[in-house]
């Protein structure tokens, strides 16, 4: 057991106390083993986060990047960092689970969509409120294949910010 351990801080530096004792080689295994264990904190954690499909969603990816980019170049413990990624990823999924249950709560935290247009008509005040130009508007239904809002029986900005339009 003794050896393994030894083994594992010589290929990833584990007792390396700053960034800069660290070989290119350790770092590259490090890399390795965050990519490896991630794929695992993933699959625990489902799909959805990975599909940035809220904001709620997207700072786990932010935050998860962030420590998991510390624990392969050295600026904080490895073990330390994966650990806490986990936590991250732990958390995410509990929540995650009580608001599938919970609109109070899914609204507090994953937000809300908004209609945009209804029946054809454009809503400029929701527009505003979701700092929408008539630009960006033109662009989504375009993406969405529609050319006018004429065409539209409903579009609604989704939580994500993803435009999602029915036709008439």
């Amino acid at each position: 057991m003794q050896s393994a351990l030894a083994g594992f801080d010589a290929v990833l530096g584990l007792s390396a106390t700053k960034a800069d004792e660290l070989s290119t080689l350790q770092v590259c295994f490090r890399a390795v083993v965050v990519y490896l264990v991630l794929i695992g904190y993933v699959r625990f954690g489902k799909k959805r986060f990975l599909g940035e499909a809220t904001a709620f969603d997207a700072v786990l990816l932010i935050t998860i990047g962030s420590i998991a980019s510390r624990a392969i170049s050295g600026t904080a413990p490895f073990v330390t960092s994966l650990a806490g990624v986990f936590v991250l990823v732990a958390a995410h999924w509990v929540i995650s689970y009580l608001t599938q249950s919970s609109p109070t709560l899914s609204y507090l935290i994953k937000g809300h969509d908004t209609v945009i247009i209804r029946n054809g008509r454009v809503n400029r005040q929701a527009l505003r409120d979701a700092h929408m130009s008539e630009d960006d508007l033109a662009e989504d239904l375009r993406q969405q294949g529609v050319n006018n809002p004429d065409e539209v029986k409903e579009a609604r900005l989704e939580r994500s910010g993803k435009l999602s339009v029915i036709g008439k």
